[in-house]
């Protein structure tokens, strides 16, 4: 069975940086095409960032440039590196893989199988 773990939230003022980590086991992880969403308190889950088995990568207009997806295959790991963060990026962070993706649905949740448990980030004023 496929299973992703993340790590890598915590609290941080804004203007500062994280690192997120999603370890997939179970699969061929170099097959993926792995994605980040996040979901705020009181809002709906939204798509993050997403890349492929050939590094095709796409951001959500709220990025604006701060983030960067990416992916280790010799450790089966897909990273989200998170710069000059702001409040309204707290969240919690989830990462998801799926095996086949049509690139006009890659940023849709329901297009992804397999989900981690998500892991919680915090950005203070």
């Amino acid at each position: 069975q496929v299973q992703l773990v993340e790590s890598g939230g915590g609290l941080v003022q804004a203007g500062g940086s994280l690192r997120l980590s999603c370890e997939v086991s179970g699969g061929t992880f170099g097959r993926y095409t792995t994605a980040w969403f996040r979901q705020a308190p009181g809002k709906e889950r939204e798509f993050v960032a997403v890349t492929n088995r050939y590094r095709q990568s796409s951001y959500a207009t709220f990025v604006k440039g701060r983030f960067t997806i990416s992916r280790d295959n010799t450790k089966n790991t897909v990273y989200l590196k998170m710069n000059s963060l702001e409040p309204e990026d707290t969240a919690v962070y989830s990462c998801a893989a799926s095996s086949s993706v049509i690139l006009s649905a890659r940023h849709m949740s329901a297009a992804y199988g397999y989900w981690g448990q998500g892991t919680q980030v915090i950005v203070s004023s």
